[in-house]
């Protein structure tokens, strides 16, 4: 984030409900990513189709799956791409980090046709189900 510019804090970016529940909040993620200073090599990632590619520096973040998840997040959110692309994005990163259940609090209701743009971009199967502005987004495929 930009130097002397007021950081946004994890528990705005990310509250859990209880312990095995994640609730993302996109707005602060939007919001930080347009104070964010991109370097030429973050601005490419936040464009590219190729998702593998933009989780740079895994490895050092914290150790918890949510801590990872709100972190890797930062570098993935892009206000150059459509909220579908980056909800996918979201997605595919929670499991990345096996988290097979979250919530997405976005700025307004997604129609039919983005939450089938963001199940034509995961690929995978997907359970979205929305409640207002609350998106659940269960994978199957971790289901026993």
């Amino acid at each position: 984030m930009e130097k002397g510019g007021k950081r946004v804090s994890d528990k705005e970016l990310a509250t859990a409900v209880h312990s095995d529940h994640i609730c993302l909040n996109y707005i602060d993620f939007l919001s930080a990513s347009c104070k964010k200073r991109w370097s030429f090599v973050d601005a490419i990632y936040g464009v590219m189709p190729i998702f593998g590619m933009v989780t740079k520096n895994s490895p050092d973040l914290p150790g918890a799956p949510s801590e990872r998840l709100k972190a890797l997040a930062l570098q993935i959110i892009s206000t150059q791409v459509s909220d579908e692309i980056n909800i996918a994005r979201l997605i595919t990163l929670a499991e990345q980090q096996h988290i097979e259940q979250f919530d997405i609090l976005l700025p307004y209701p997604l129609s039919e046709q983005q939450l089938e743009t963001i199940r034509q971009e995961y690929v995978k199967p997907l359970n979205l189900e929305q409640h207002d502005d609350r998106l659940t987004i269960n994978m199957p495929a971790f289901s026993h």
